[in-house]
């Protein structure tokens, strides 16, 4: 529970202006993800969720992959927030 509260945090304070953000959309992804991750455990057979879900974590790995494309220390600061993965040292 307290990631789900430290995420909120960060998204109460994104303006509205920011909505469009690269980190903006991979937060919302990452919400969504750890949503339906939960819900999933309950319901282990719901297989539409279970597409959306891996429609989610394609959208969120693309995402990714611009960013680190685009601006290395932004994306290595975003996943250190968000607590995804290990860093990637290329």
């Amino acid at each position: 529970m307290t990631k789900n509260s430290f995420i909120s945090v960060i998204s109460h304070e994104e303006n509205e202006e920011n909505r469009g953000s690269v980190e903006f959309q991979v937060l919302c992804f990452t919400n969504k993800i750890r949503r339906l991750t939960s819900h999933l455990e309950l319901h282990k057979k719901d297989y539409s969720s279970q597409r959306g879900l891996r429609k989610i974590l394609g959208k969120r790995q693309r995402l990714l992959a611009y960013l680190l494309k685009k601006n290395r220390v932004r994306y290595k600061e975003l996943i250190r927030q968000l607590n995804i993965r290990e860093l990637k040292t290329r």
